[in-house]
């Protein structure tokens, strides 16, 4: 992807002042403003009957014109009558101005993904508070309906996020379905209450009980993508979030965190609007990385390629699975396990029947970047411990368990395990979905955990017991997804999973982020 400059010849009564080339590296949309071919052409018309030339030369035809900030406004687009007002130009060329950001119109766009090291929770980096100057950085939830940041006020003017409120008339609140409206002479206590404003309802991260918040919307910019490397920032206009109080996070999400990214199954959730906003597929893929300092990846809006290095193309090594969307919006994707085998013979014993949703909601296989490690029932999850314990004592591991180490119950000596570019040498688990051959494999670099702290050295099964009624059945964890690409395909309803990208020599951290110029 080319980023070219524009060149600007400035002149007024017929006299040449000077010929600019403005570099496009700092630019920004207007808020709320989406540049396309017939507004650029507008704003290219009223340059040049003000008397400044421009040199369209430099313009491939699927490129696209925005603008800067600028100290002084010279510009303003209508959006009543569709074209750029000019009504304050000055002819000193460090006060003009004019302003540029050029870029290929793509409808696939990135985000980088990030674990911290601290909770093994996944968070992605993206530019939301206008103007963009620091990425925000927001908790990957896979259930909620829709994304939120956190907003610190003691009256309006003080909030540490300048946000957006909507209007209970407005368009955007009619699409939210939105079931209130603010009455501020029903909460006198709320510093920022106004009359009249769209409020949406979620669910708190722990307890899942429901709260009633604020919606608000504000221009999200992303980075655009050809599958191998990030370009320069697309805007997804009037992305509609909330903001939430800063008890919501205390004890949750990682040091840095100001939020959630909703990536659940909405019409509002991030990926939603992306698709909604841009035109492309509602898909989104995630590859989450193992490493603390080296992020992975989410793409959005596109099913491929996905490229990490070295030219590894990750969307031709999927398997697909139905994904079996839920009719409540702040419930999870769900998958249709069928069965579990160690060292890819040894079936584990369980009841099938609860691996199905039962008539009030309870069971099944659910995915969950919120929960560090798999979750299982606690008949599921004895009965696969004891497959595995007795496989990696066989003459192929000989492997003892030794003192467990907090939450888990397996551990071995970490000295005892071969490490392999794999991960730990230890039996695979198969997760076996419609039929035999569609196989999630989780090897031991997602299998296991090393836990090295007060003398112990030890690698642990990370697998925890839920409990003998738990809402899912099954919650396969973040630790499970490391190092995976996960494709979401909401419009064919279906799930794209590699297992481990380990066995194709690469990487989720191998996405090579240098911007394409």
């Amino acid at each position: 992807m080319d980023h070219h400059p524009m060149k600007l010849r400035m002149s007024s009564s017929g006299s040449m002042l000077q010929t600019a080339i403005l570099p496009s590296s700092s630019c920004m949309l207007p808020h709320n403003t989406h540049v396309n071919k017939a507004m650029t052409n507008s704003l290219i018309h009223e340059l040049a009957s003000s008397g400044v030339l421009v040199n369209t030369s430099y313009f491939p035809p699927t490129l696209r014109i925005c603008f800067c900030p600028i100290p002084i406004q010279t510009m303003e687009f209508n959006p009543q009558e569709k074209q750029w007002r000019l009504f304050k130009f000055k002819l000193q060329f460090f006060s003009v101005v004019p302003f540029l950001c050029i870029h290929l119109s793509s409808s696939a766009v990135l985000a980088p993904i990030l674990q911290d090291p601290s909770t093994r929770l996944q968070f992605l980096s993206l530019y939301l508070r206008t103007p963009y100057q620091q990425p925000t950085k927001l908790l990957v939830d896979l259930t909620a309906p829709f994304s939120w940041v956190e907003c610190t006020c003691s009256n309006r003017s003080s909030c540490t996020y300048r946000y957006h409120p909507l209007p209970c008339a407005s368009p955007l609140c009619n699409w939210l379905n939105s079931p209130a409206c603010s009455n501020c002479s029903s909460e006198p206590t709320d510093p920022i209450c106004s009359d009249g404003l769209c409020h949406l309802f979620f669910a708190r991260p722990r307890n899942r009980k429901r709260v009633r918040v604020q919606a608000l919307a504000d221009s999200l910019a992303l980075p655009v993508t050809n599958g191998r490397n990030p370009g320069q920032l697309e805007v997804v206009p009037e992305f509609v979030f909330s903001c939430s109080e800063r008890s919501l996070l205390k004890g949750h999400v990682p040091r840095g965190v100001t939020g959630l990214a909703a990536l659940g199954q909405s019409k509002f959730s991030l990926p939603a609007q992306v698709s909604n906003s841009l035109s492309s597929p509602n898909v989104f893929a995630l590859c989450p990385s193992d490493s603390p300092s080296a992020p992975g990846v989410a793409f959005f809006g596109t099913r491929g390629p996905y490229f990490f290095l070295p030219e590894i193309d990750l969307s031709k090594h999927l398997n697909y699975t139905p994904l079996l969307i839920s009719t409540d919006e702040d419930e999870a994707y769900l998958i249709g396990l069928t069965s579990i085998r160690v060292n890819g013979r040894v079936a584990v014993k369980l009841n099938r029947s609860v691996l199905t949703v039962d008539e009030n909601g309870f069971g099944g296989t659910t995915l969950s970047l919120s929960t560090p490690y798999t979750v299982l029932e606690s008949s599921i999850y004895a009965s696969l411990v004891e497959a595995f314990v007795n496989e990696s004592a066989a003459a192929a591991f000989k492997l003892t368990a030794t003192q467990p180490v907090s939450p888990f119950s397996v551990c071995y000596d970490a000295g005892d395990v071969l490490v392999t570019s794999a991960g730990p040498a230890v039996p695979t688990i198969d997760l076996v979905m419609q039929s035999n051959d569609v196989v999630w494999r989780i090897l031991g670099s997602n299998s296991m955990v090393r836990m090295a702290r007060e003398g112990v050295d030890v690698w642990c099964l990370a697998l925890l017991d839920g409990g003998a009624n738990p809402p899912a059945t099954i919650v396969i964890g973040g630790q499970q997804m490391v190092d995976n690409l996960l494709q979401f395909d909401l419009d064919s309803q279906q799930l794209g999973f590699s297992s481990s990208v380990l066995v194709h020599d690469t990487m989720c951290a191998n996405f090579n982020f240098t911007v394409n110029t």
